[in-house]
Order: C-alpha cells, then sequence, then structure tokens
C-alpha cells in the first residue's frame, strides 16, 4: 500500500509537502485546455448546434437525460423524496427505491440545464469528467513530486482511460473517476507516511477523498473501502501510528456516512420496501461481469488501427462468457507500465526484498475482483451480489499502473535535456491517447442523431400547443421502470423521448415496476381498445402514445380498430414510429384502481404454468389512491406443495386463514378495509418450502393461481 514514491524513507517524507503555487496555475490550465480539446476533437462538438445534441440518444443514456431533465424540474433533490412530477402519471414516478447516483452533480447540471437545455448540460458533464480526472491525477502525481510533462501525460492517460472513456453518457456516474487518484493517495498516506497529522494537509486529502468517494460513484466507493480496509490493518501491523490510524478510520467512517445521506430516500422514503428488487442481481452476474484479466491486454474491436481491432474482433469470436466486453482494456501504455512493474516485482522476489506497495494494492484488487475470485466467494457464500461488475476495478488498476510509470519516467529522464523530456512525454501521451480513444462518431451517426433529436422536438411542440399544460398522455406499448426487455425493436428507456421534447405534459411511462402505484397500467397491457380508451378517458388521459418500434405489425392493427371506434385525430412524428392518437378526457376523472394486488418479497416473479409460487412468507401490496379508506372484497386462489395452513395478515394484523394441500382452494375476504396508500399483506405457512427439483426458483411453500380485488360501489375502481 505504499505509495510510488515511498520505495525510500527520504523520498517517503518528500512525499507529503503541499507542492502547489501560482506556477501551478499555468500548466494546470493547460492540461486542462488539452483535456477538453481532446474530448472536442472526438465528439467534433465545436459548433453551438452540435453542443444542442446528445453524444448519444438510446439505451441507457436515454435514462441519463431523464435524470437531468428530473433535475432541471426540481424534483431530484438531496435528502429528499425522488417523486418525479411529470412521470408515472397520474400518481407521480415514485424512484425512492432507484437511487439516483452522483446527486449533487446531477443537481449542479440540473441547474446548468435550466440555462442551456438538457443536451448541453449532458455534453458539459461529459467535459467536466475528463477535465476533473485529468487535473486530479496530475495534482496526485506532483504530490509524489513527478515531473510536470510526465505528470501532464500521465493525466492525460489516465483521463482518457478506454474502461471510463467508452462509457460515456451511458453510464455517466462511471465516467468521473476524478475521486480515484485522490482516494488513492489517501491510502498510501494512511498506509505509510510518517507525517501525516490532522493538521498536515495530508489529513485533509484523506477527509477530502472520503467525502468525494461517500457522495459519487458507489463502486468506486467499494473498492477504496477495501483498500483503504488493507491500508489500516497494515499500519496496524507496521509502525501503528496513531495519526494515520485515527485519520484513516475517520475518513472511512466519513465515507460512509456521506453514502448513507446521499442515497437516504431508500431508507426514509421508499413507500414500499418489502417490494420486489427494482434492479435484479443474482450470483450469476457476479460471475459473467466479473474482471477478466485477459480484457486487460484485449484491444477493442473498433479500434482504430487495424492489427489491434483484429484481436478484439477474434476475442468477441473465441469468448463466449462476456460482460462489459473491452472496457477494463489498459492499452498499450498502461500494458507496458504493468509489464514494468511485474518485471520489478520478480526481481525484487528473487532478491528477497520488500515488495513495491503497488503490488499489494494491485494483487489484492485483482484478487477480489476476477472471475472465480473473492468477489465470488462473497457473492456465493454472503449473498453480497449487488456489486456484480467487478470489472469496473479496472480503473483503479489503470490509475496505479499509471502511477507508477510515470513516478518511474520522471527518474529516467532526470538527466535528459528539458526538449528531450517534453517530447518523450508530448510522444507517450499522443500515441497512447489514439490508443486508447475510440473513432469518433461517423457522419451518418451524427447526422442520425440530430435527425431523431429534431423529430422529438417538433412532436413535442405540436402536442404542447394542441393539449392543455398539465395533460395526460398514456405511453403504449406498457414498460416498466428500470431495466427491462421491451417488445420487438424498442429500446429501454425510449419512452423518455417525449420527457424531453415537452415542458408541462404528464407522461405514464416512468414509474417504478413491481410496485403497487404502477399495477394499474399493467392491466391495461392486452385489453382491447375499446376498454382501454374507455377506462383512460374515465382516469383524464387526453391523448395515447404509442410506438410503432413496439409492435411487430407497427401497431397498425390497435391504430385502425381505435380509428373504427371515431379517435382518428392524430399526431405523428417525423420518423412515423411515434403516434399521438387524442382521446376525450372525462370533464371529472377518476384515480385508477387496480384490479390486482402487486407480488413484492417471497415470491418468484415468473409464473409457472400459470401459478406464481411463493418461498417463504409472501408480501402483496396495494394502493388506495384516495384520501379516504375504501372497502373492497380480496379473493385469492391458493394451492400448496403439501398440506399446510396458510394465514393471511394485513398491516400486520391476521384477517383470515385457510388450509390448503396439492388442490386449488379459494380464500375470500369481503368488506376489506384499505387505508388511503399502500397497504401491505402477508401469507404466512405454518410449514416449510420444499423443493421441487434441482433446478432454479423450485424452493416452494404456496401458489397462488389468482388474486382479485373488488370495489363495484367505488366509481372507477375495479369493477
Amino acid at each position: 500500500m505504499s505509495p510510488p514514491l515511498s520505495f525510500t524513507s527520504d523520498t517517503s517524507r518528500a512525499s507529503l509537502r503541499f507542492p502547489f503555487g501560482r506556477a501551478s496555475l499555468l500548466p494546470l490550465c493547460l492540461l486542462a485546455g488539452l483535456a477538453a480539446l481532446i474530448w472536442c476533437w472526438h465528439h467534433d462538438r465545436w459548433t453551438v448546434a452540435s453542443w444542442q445534441l446528445p453524444t448519444v440518444y438510446s439505451g441507457d443514456a436515454h435514462e441519463t437525460l431523464a435524470r437531468l431533465q428530473a433535475a432541471m424540474e426540481g424534483d431530484i433533490r438531496p435528502l429528499q423524496s425522488q417523486v418525479i412530477t411529470r412521470l408515472g402519471a397520474p400518481f407521480g414516478a415514485y424512484w425512492n427505491a432507484y437511487p439516483t447516483p452522483d446527486k449533487l452533480l446531477m443537481l449542479a447540471l440540473g441547474g446548468l440545464a435550466r440555462l442551456v437545455g438538457v443536451f448541453a448540460a449532458a455534453n458539459a458533464g461529459l467535459l467536466l469528467a475528463q477535465v476533473t480526472a485529468a487535473l486530479a491525477f496530475c495534482l496526485v502525481a506532483r504530490w509524489l513530486r513527478c515531473r510536470w510533462e510526465w505528470a501532464m501525460a500521465g493525466a492525460l492517460l489516465f483521463a482518457f482511460t478506454y474502461s471510463t472513456f467508452h462509457r460515456g453518457l451511458a453510464h455517466f456516474s462511471l465516467v468521473f473517476t476524478w475521486t480515484v487518484p485522490l482516494g488513492l493517495l489517501a491510502v498510501w498516506l494512511v498506509a505509510r507516511s510518517r507525517r501525516l497529522e490532522w493538521r498536515r494537509p495530508g489529513a485533509l486529502v484523506c477527509l477530502g477523498a472520503a467525502v468525494a468517494l461517500g457522495a459519487h460513484n458507489p463502486y468506486n466507493l467499494y473498492f477504496w473501502l477495501q483498500l483503504l480496509g488493507w491500508a489500516l490493518v497494515a499500519q496496524w501491523f507496521g509502525p501503528r501510528r496513531r495519526p494515520n490510524l485515527q485519520i484513516g478510520l475517520a475518513a472511512l467512517v466519513l465515507a460512509l456516512v456521506v453514502f448513507l445521506a446521499m442515497h437516504l430516500e431508500v431508507w426514509v422514503h421508499d413507500h414500499e420496501p418489502e417490494g420486489a428488487p427494482l434492479l435484479v442481481r443474482n450470483y450469476g452476474g457476479t460471475e459473467q461481469y466479473a474482471l477478466k484479466p485477459v480484457e486487460m491486454f484485449i484491444p477493442p474491436g473498433v479500434h482504430r488501427w487495424a492489427p489491434l481491432a483484429f484481436l478484439g474482433q477474434r476475442y468477441t469470436r473465441w469468448s463466449d462468457w462476456r460482460g462489459e466486453t473491452f472496457l477494463p482494456y489498459l492499452g498499450l501504455v498502461g500494458i507496458l507500465g504493468l509489464v514494468w512493474l511485474g518485471a520489478v516485482i520478480a526481481r525484487r522476489l528473487f532478491a528477497d526484498r520488500p515488495l513495491p506497495g503497488q503490488a499489494l494494492s494491485l494483487g489484492w484488487l485483482l484478487a477480489f475482483a476476477s472471475v472465480g475470485g473473492i468477489t465470488n466467494l462473497v457473492a456465493f457464500f454472503a449473498g453480497l451480489q449487488v456489486f456484480r461488475a467487478t470489472n469496473r476495478v479496472g480503473i483503479f488498476v489503470s490509475a496505479i499502473v499509471l502511477f507508477f510509470l510515470v513516478v518511474r519516467l520522471s527518474r529516467l529522464t532526470a538527466g535528459w535535456p528539458r526538449w528531450v523530456r517534453v517530447g518523450a512525454a508530448v510522444l507517450v501521451a499522443g500515441a497512447g491517447i489514439l490508443d486508447q480513444v475510440p473513432r469518433g462518431p461517423g457522419v451518418a451517426e451524427s447526422a442520425e442523431i440530430a435527425t431523431t433529436v429534431e423529430s422529438d422536438r417538433m412532436l413535442g411542440r405540436k402536442l404542447e400547443a394542441v393539449l392543455p399544460e398539465g395533460a395526460m398522455v398514456f405511453q403504449l406499448p406498457v414498460l416498466g421502470f428500470p431495466e427491462v426487455v421491451p417488445p420487438w425493436r424498442l429500446t429501454d428507456y425510449e419512452h423518455f423521448r417525449l420527457y424531453f421534447s415537452t415542458r408541462t405534459l404528464r407522461l405514464s411511462y416512468g414509474a417504478a415496476k413491481l410496485r403497487a402505484r404502477s399495477r394499474w397500467q399493467r392491466e391495461l397491457e392486452n385489453v382491447s381498445p375499446t376498454v382501454l380508451v374507455r377506462r383512460l378517458e374515465a382516469y383524464g388521459f387526453a391523448a395515447l402514445y404509442l410506438n410503432r418500434k413496439g409492435y411487430e405489425d407497427r401497431a397498425d392493427s390497435i391504430l385502425r380498430e381505435l380509428a373504427a371506434l371515431g379517435y382518428t385525430r392524430r399526431l405523428e412524428g417525423r420518423l412515423g414510429n411515434q403516434v399521438i392518437v387524442f382521446l376525450r378526457p372525462a370533464a371529472v376523472p377518476q384515480l385508477p384502481f387496480a384490479r390486482s394486488p402487486t407480488f413484492g418479497q417471497g415470491w418468484y416473479q415468473l409464473p409457472d404454468n400459470g401459478v406464481r409460487w411463493a418461498y417463504d412468507d409472501a408480501v402483496m401490496s396495494y394502493f388506495n389512491p384516495r384520501a379516504e379508506p375504501v372497502s373492497v372484497d380480496l379473493r385469492l386462489a391458493l394451492r400448496a406443495v403439501g398440506p399446510r395452513n396458510l394465514t393471511l395478515w394485513h398491516e400486520g394484523r391476521e384477517i383470515a386463514s385457510l388450509a390448503v394441500a396439492q388442490d386449488e382452494r379459494g380464500l375470500q375476504v369481503p368488506g376489506l378495509i384499505l387505508m388511503p396508500g399502500v397497504n401491505r399483506f402477508t401469507l404466512r405457512s405454518d410449514a416449510p418450502p420444499s423443493r421441487a427439483d434441482s433446478g432454479r426458483y423450485q424452493l416452494r411453500s404456496f401458489g397462488l393461481r389468482a388474486a382479485t380485488v373488488r370495489a363495484p360501489a367505488i366509481t372507477g375502481a375495479p369493477e
């Protein structure tokens, strides 16, 4: 865990000096300018018009843009409930169980978006990611007494490391890596510094790194906490300096406190904590998305140099088990640094000398993150599967290797003439950037984005010119949020496009999936057009939005049926995929009631031959949208793997019981009073589950074939 320059005691002491002053401003400004120019060159962002277009306009990029839009409209705030008011109509989209990473960054960019627009703010954020990463690496390298030319060269290589830069707008949070160099410096100071004191700059670095990592991407925090933990272990079994231990522990606690504060809504504002997980993570994912060390050496199949692209294409053909392919690639310069570091480690091993600190850091990270490594042990035996994509440790590997490389090159070239050193640094940085930065978007790709964005803007303007402010639009096909497999040729999150192109309309998409508030939407998926428009108009929806890409027949059949019913007034996007059919909303709309409960924890989410099986105490929820209690009739059709007694609980109170076996039996609860908001039900068995088969999802206790909720006395409620 020692810093790159802590090979001798004198350099270890020197590394604690705060080496920045006014003379540093010029090279830092030059570095920031170079990073910005490289980014603009890659994305071809040289005009005002180009800045008004996103770098990517599909898939996960739509989710990032939606979060920026929500931040711009004031719906994403720290320590507050995350309710996106224009989404999930008519109730709003409750995102508390799906927290926003980098919330402070989103708030800042949301404020910028009010001035320049969401797309320009997203571009500014991506540019900021590269500039801050370069500056952070350079400052840490200078702290470690690296020469300016090599500190700047390493900074540019780190900022444009393929493992992060290539992620772009789709993985917006992961692009911000400026916290990694700062975090590594904090680890090195805690582990080995002999001058770390509370009143010295080193303490500020450690605490600042803790705050930064706690407030930003959880994956970087996860890896950093491991390294900091080992630094504390090294300090405890080594010099045991009290300030190091105190500052290290304070940094660890501070990082966790900041992380908890940034994601407070998950614990405080989640209205359905017993709901099914919004993001499904399992052990298989920890193998698929773990680090494959070979990928650190394989260039991407889209590399700008054909011989290197050939290697990536061969890997794609030959490998069968791929996750985030090519993202751990270190680049030619990074590979050179890793080989050099390996040679130093080998020489010291054979000479029976202490290993460099990088060996300990890299050894742990690789042992933890690699396929079949400690991450899989933790996932399998302890159930920690949420951090499945441990290939993302590549940015830490890249930073450690580059720090080692630039420090060594600073030493190696110390006696060279200045112009030769600068020329060598420029050559290394230039070759490394050309190797790491993929080809920019082609003319056709950029033109397609521009055409799609303009089509959306035109459709949004026309729609808002016709509909009153605050009008509701129901979107088909019905899609949950987040991470669903959309039908036919539709891509996930594509329904957000109407959100970007309007300012006042309320949209049905964006409501959290597997939650009681959005259950009524799922029940409209397969109803006839007659039933669909009758219910939507009763609920107050003014228009029906269809994306033809979600239908095998391009929605021709449903549009014909709507026309036959007299719904011929429509708008269509210029590209022909988005169609708006105008409805006739009721003057006094009713709130939608679901016709069945929502299944939460304890249930398998996919039915087996029409039966949804439970493997434990099984939770259901139902949303009463009214401000007063309502009376409903609840009916359940139950069966079990063997004789047992089931009890039904409502908000902690037992309300019914039933003896069941393999034959189906019905359970009826008439006149059940539901309070306003989310009501929770729990089915409990007095016998343990049994395994029906050796495959997945075969641990079973009881099954539910049908569950209905009827409230015939309420207008607008289920019939």
